[in-house]
């Protein structure tokens, strides 16, 4: 089935609206152990959706070796990060143990082994039954705030993903307030109006 074929097309996610809920099993490396988490538990929190295609496979763990390494960095930012892929809990534990860009790897896997999940984030592939490459990040209201899908052998950057958080957690402490290409704290930013329409550039000073 589709996005197309759901009777409720709210169910699937798009950008500024409620993330879509979702409530799966996981498997927690940290504490080797399995357990359940949902979206609505983490009302209240910043949170990172990292879909990846798969277990053992070859761009997936240079990924989420580059996600663990910038731990610190999302943790100041208190973002909750969730990997995901279809594959099984059983499956996340056999690969954390023997692949080596895994080893310590700090966050919880989620399970979507039904694929409901990747199906209404948009990035199922109905053929193979596994999840494309999509990053979403939903705000502490429920509503998500970026979506990145990125081709099958195009690996990701946590340095973006960090900066986008940054002007996404700046603009909500500053409604009204616009954030530029290339925005990283203590640069200038824009309060969109008619009056300066045309003249962007004198307006960052450039």
């Amino acid at each position: 089935m589709s996005c197309c074929d759901f009777e409720n097309f709210s169910d699937v996610v798009k950008i500024d609206t409620p993330a879509p809920l979702f409530d799966l099993p996981a498997y927690d490396p940290i504490r080797d152990d399995t357990l359940r988490i949902s979206l609505k538990s983490l009302r209240g929190k910043w949170v990172v959706l990292f879909f990846y295609p798969a277990d053992f496979t070859f761009v997936c763990p240079t990924e989420l070796k580059d996600l663990a390494d910038a731990k610190k960095e999302f943790d100041a930012l208190d973002v909750t990060i969730l990997a995901a892929s279809t594959d099984t809990e059983f499956s996340h534990r056999a690969w954390v143990q023997h692949e080596l860009l895994m080893k310590g790897f700090p966050y919880q896997m989620l399970a979507d082994h039904t694929t409901r999940t990747a199906e209404i984030y948009g990035i199922l592939d109905d053929e193979t039954g596994i999840a494309g490459r999509g990053t979403f990040i939903i705000d502490p209201e429920g509503i998500c705030r970026g979506i990145e899908v990125t081709s099958w052998a195009l690996g990701r950057n946590s340095g973006e993903l960090l900066r986008k958080i940054e002007a996404l957690q700046f603009m909500a402490k500053n409604p009204g307030t616009a954030c530029p290409a290339r925005w990283t704290p203590g640069e200038k930013t824009l309060k969109p109006s008619i009056k300066i329409a045309g003249h962007v550039g004198e307006e960052l000073g450039a």
